[in-house]
């Protein structure tokens, strides 16, 4: 969520209300995966957990939508391959909260691809 693609306020808002969405179904996601292994919820990886989920997007969305049982299976595997994603414990571990990304020192492309292309070999 670094960077708003939206122009309007109302867009805005929505986009901001998406992304706090999918980061509370993401950590649901690992609240069931803690409760079913009966683990510390600080030692399962949040990037982790999305880098899984987004490799079983494809199984669930093909696989799962006519067959409860299998959806049931598929979400217990989930589950499994997420606890697996595990943080060491870091006590002493601090980070700072700083901007990363850096400005980007070109314009806009105000024409088309084709027209500025065109323009820059002349």
């Amino acid at each position: 969520m670094d960077v708003l693609r939206c122009k309007t306020p109302e867009m805005v808002r929505k986009e901001m209300w998406t992304h706090v969405l999918a980061y509370n179904l993401i950590r649901t996601i690992i609240a069931q995966a803690v409760v079913k292994h009966e683990i510390r919820p600080r030692s399962i990886s949040f990037k982790g957990a999305i880098q899984t989920l987004h490799a079983f997007q494809p199984c669930i969305a093909l696989r799962g939508q006519n067959d409860p049982k299998l959806r049931r299976d598929l979400n217990q595997y989930l589950l499994d391959l997420i606890v697996q994603h595990r943080v060491a414990d870091r006590p002493d571990r601090f980070e700072p909260r700083l901007r990363k990304r850096r400005p980007k020192h070109f314009g806009f492309l105000r024409k088309t691809r084709a027209e500025t292309k065109r323009a820059m070999c002349k």
